[in-house]
């Protein structure tokens, strides 16, 4: 599948596989906002997730939502928007595009469960503990870039190459061509 033209990037995958960093990158590189979907979690998904308690679809959808609402909303102020979600299931992906009501470019951080695990022992997060990693490669179905708008990369390139890799494919962003 040829990627579909988006003004809503979001790099998705499981806690620690860098969606934040990449994120953030990304948005620098286009001069847009970058939202990340941690901070838009209600306190009671906060409070489940610090407790190790995985969050269900219940939990997910309101979350979703106004994550989607305000990516949208960013993009209509700059023309474009990067954010951070994990987007684990289709269905969350779906729910995102539904809810932005335009398409979205997703970027799948690909690592496997070791690597990831070596980064979460690395960091602290504030509410996320390792203790979360298996539910969250048990909940990902991975992106299909034949029947998804998704580039999937893979967690050990480096975040200028990652960066790279996603910025040389938004040519319709012409207003953002400020950094070549």
């Amino acid at each position: 599948m040829t990627l579909t033209p988006s003004r809503i990037i979001i790099v998705m995958g499981v806690s620690s596989s860098g969606k934040s960093t990449v994120g953030q990158s990304i948005a620098r590189r286009l001069h847009v906002s970058f939202l990340d979907g941690d901070g838009y979690h209600p306190e009671a998904n906060v409070e489940k997730m610090r407790a190790g308690i995985p969050l269900t679809d219940e939990d997910r959808w309101p979350w979703l939502e106004t994550l989607a609402t305000a990516l949208h909303e960013a993009a209509e102020k700059k023309q474009a928007a990067v954010g951070a979600c994990s987007a684990l299931k289709r269905s969350y992906r779906e729910f995102l595009v539904k809810k932005a009501g335009e398409p979205i470019l997703f970027v799948y951080l690909d690592g496997t469960k070791e690597i990831i695990a070596e980064r979460m022992a690395k960091r602290k997060h504030e509410y996320m503990p390792p203790s979360l990693l298996d539910s969250q490669f048990a909940t990902l179905e991975v992106p299909d870039p034949a029947t998804e708008n998704v580039q999937v990369l893979p967690v050990t390139d480096s975040v200028e190459k990652l960066t790279m890799a996603v910025v040389k494919g938004l040519d319709h962003l012409k207003s953002f061509k400020r950094w070549q």
